[in-house]
Protein backbone atom coordinates (compact mmCIF):
# COMPACT_ATOMS: atom_id res chain seq x y z
CA UNK A 1 0.00 0.00 0.00
CA UNK A 2 0.79 3.34 -0.51
CA UNK A 3 0.79 6.04 1.96
CA UNK A 4 -1.30 7.92 0.59
CA UNK A 5 -3.43 4.92 0.89
CA UNK A 6 -2.67 4.23 4.12
CA UNK A 7 -3.14 7.92 5.03
CA UNK A 8 -6.74 7.56 3.60
CA UNK A 9 -7.32 4.73 5.61
CA UNK A 10 -6.69 5.95 9.20
CA UNK A 11 -9.12 9.29 8.47
CA UNK A 12 -12.02 7.04 7.27
CA UNK A 13 -11.59 5.28 10.45
CA UNK A 14 -12.48 8.12 12.17
CA UNK A 15 -15.29 8.80 9.88
CA UNK A 16 -14.03 11.50 8.15
CA UNK A 17 -12.42 12.05 4.06
CA UNK A 18 -9.44 12.92 2.28
CA UNK A 19 -9.36 15.61 0.64
CA UNK A 20 -6.30 16.21 -0.50
CA UNK A 21 -2.50 15.88 0.37
CA UNK A 22 -0.01 18.45 -0.50
CA UNK A 23 3.60 19.24 0.29
CA UNK A 24 4.42 23.10 -0.40
CA UNK A 25 7.03 25.33 0.97
CA UNK A 26 6.21 28.37 2.73
CA UNK A 27 8.65 31.02 4.68
CA UNK A 28 11.81 28.43 3.79
CA UNK A 29 9.85 25.51 5.52
CA UNK A 30 8.30 22.44 4.10
CA UNK A 31 4.81 21.86 4.78
CA UNK A 32 3.27 18.31 4.21
CA UNK A 33 -0.29 19.32 4.88
CA UNK A 34 -3.46 16.67 4.88
CA UNK A 35 -6.66 18.48 4.15
CA UNK A 36 -10.34 16.35 5.58
CA UNK A 37 -13.63 16.72 5.59
CA UNK A 38 -16.16 15.26 8.10
CA UNK A 39 -18.53 12.87 6.18
CA UNK A 40 -21.47 13.89 8.28
CA UNK A 41 -23.81 15.82 6.36
CA UNK A 42 -26.38 18.01 8.62
CA UNK A 43 -29.43 19.82 7.01
CA UNK A 44 -27.61 18.96 3.17
CA UNK A 45 -24.09 20.71 4.51
CA UNK A 46 -21.11 19.35 5.66
CA UNK A 47 -20.31 19.49 9.07
CA UNK A 48 -17.56 21.14 9.83
CA UNK A 49 -13.94 19.09 11.15
CA UNK A 50 -13.08 20.57 14.55
CA UNK A 51 -9.50 21.64 16.09
CA UNK A 52 -9.64 18.28 18.68
CA UNK A 53 -10.55 16.11 15.60
CA UNK A 54 -7.74 17.64 13.51
CA UNK A 55 -5.38 16.72 16.66
CA UNK A 56 -6.08 13.30 16.99
CA UNK A 57 -5.59 12.37 13.44
CA UNK A 58 -2.66 14.04 13.45
CA UNK A 59 -1.39 12.06 16.54
CA UNK A 60 -3.00 8.34 14.31
CA UNK A 61 -0.86 9.51 11.54
CA UNK A 62 2.21 10.87 12.64
CA UNK A 63 3.97 6.96 14.05
CA UNK A 64 2.83 6.06 10.02
CA UNK A 65 4.81 9.37 8.67
CA UNK A 66 7.77 8.20 11.07
CA UNK A 67 8.51 4.89 9.39
CA UNK A 68 7.79 6.13 5.89
CA UNK A 69 8.40 10.30 5.91
CA UNK A 70 6.66 12.14 3.02
CA UNK A 71 9.59 13.52 1.71
CA UNK A 72 13.17 13.96 2.09
CA UNK A 73 14.87 16.20 4.85
CA UNK A 74 12.80 18.50 7.75
CA UNK A 75 9.12 18.60 7.29
CA UNK A 76 5.89 19.56 9.38
CA UNK A 77 2.83 17.61 9.28
CA UNK A 78 -0.47 19.71 9.26
CA UNK A 79 -4.02 18.16 9.12
CA UNK A 80 -6.69 20.58 8.68
CA UNK A 81 -9.80 21.12 7.23
CA UNK A 82 -9.29 22.38 3.50
CA UNK A 83 -11.32 25.67 3.93
CA UNK A 84 -15.24 27.13 2.84
CA UNK A 85 -13.53 28.15 -0.49
CA UNK A 86 -11.06 26.41 -1.42
CA UNK A 87 -9.76 25.53 -5.03
CA UNK A 88 -11.02 22.90 -7.10
CA UNK A 89 -8.46 20.83 -8.64
CA UNK A 90 -9.52 17.56 -9.76
CA UNK A 91 -13.02 15.85 -10.66
CA UNK A 92 -12.78 14.44 -6.56
CA UNK A 93 -13.12 17.77 -5.41
CA UNK A 94 -16.08 18.72 -7.06
CA UNK A 95 -17.70 15.30 -5.98
CA UNK A 96 -16.49 16.24 -2.36
CA UNK A 97 -18.56 19.67 -3.08
CA UNK A 98 -22.07 18.83 -3.97
CA UNK A 99 -24.69 21.36 -2.92
CA UNK A 100 -21.59 23.99 -2.39
CA UNK A 101 -21.41 27.34 -4.80
CA UNK A 102 -18.64 27.21 -7.24
CA UNK A 103 -16.66 29.92 -9.08
CA UNK A 104 -15.50 28.33 -12.53
CA UNK A 105 -13.23 30.25 -14.80
CA UNK A 106 -13.50 28.02 -18.56
CA UNK A 107 -10.59 27.64 -20.99
CA UNK A 108 -12.83 30.63 -23.16
CA UNK A 109 -12.70 33.03 -20.49
CA UNK A 110 -16.43 32.50 -19.76
CA UNK A 111 -16.85 33.20 -15.60
CA UNK A 112 -19.81 30.74 -13.86
CA UNK A 113 -21.19 30.94 -10.64
CA UNK A 114 -23.84 28.75 -9.15
CA UNK A 115 -24.34 25.42 -7.22
CA UNK A 116 -22.85 22.42 -7.77
CA UNK A 117 -25.81 20.01 -8.19
CA UNK A 118 -23.57 17.10 -9.83
CA UNK A 119 -20.99 15.61 -10.86
CA UNK A 120 -21.56 12.38 -13.82
CA UNK A 121 -17.86 11.08 -15.48
CA UNK A 122 -16.66 14.20 -16.32
CA UNK A 123 -19.41 16.44 -16.75
CA UNK A 124 -19.96 19.08 -13.84
CA UNK A 125 -23.39 20.12 -13.20
CA UNK A 126 -24.62 23.73 -11.82
CA UNK A 127 -27.30 25.48 -10.79
CA UNK A 128 -27.00 28.89 -12.61
CA UNK A 129 -30.13 30.97 -11.09
CA UNK A 130 -32.33 28.11 -11.22
CA UNK A 131 -31.02 27.15 -15.02
CA UNK A 132 -29.05 23.93 -15.17
CA UNK A 133 -25.48 24.66 -16.84
CA UNK A 134 -23.72 21.36 -17.86
CA UNK A 135 -19.88 22.07 -18.46
CA UNK A 136 -17.32 19.80 -19.49
CA UNK A 137 -13.96 19.22 -16.93
CA UNK A 138 -11.59 19.27 -19.41
CA UNK A 139 -12.86 22.55 -20.59
CA UNK A 140 -12.40 24.66 -16.66
CA UNK A 141 -9.62 26.63 -16.16
CA UNK A 142 -10.06 27.39 -12.95
CA UNK A 143 -12.15 26.39 -10.54
CA UNK A 144 -13.20 27.06 -6.46
CA UNK A 145 -16.22 27.04 -3.63
CA UNK A 146 -16.63 30.81 -2.26
CA UNK A 147 -19.29 31.18 0.61
CA UNK A 148 -21.65 34.22 0.30
CA UNK A 149 -21.14 36.17 3.32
Amino acid sequence: MSLESDIKSLVKSVNMELYDIATVSEFDETIYRIAVLSTEIVDGKRSPVGLDDCAELSRMISPLLDVTPPVSGDYRMEVGSPGIERKLNTLKHFTLSLGEKVSLLLNDKTKLRGTLTKVENSKIFLDVDGEEIIVEYSQINKAKTYFEW
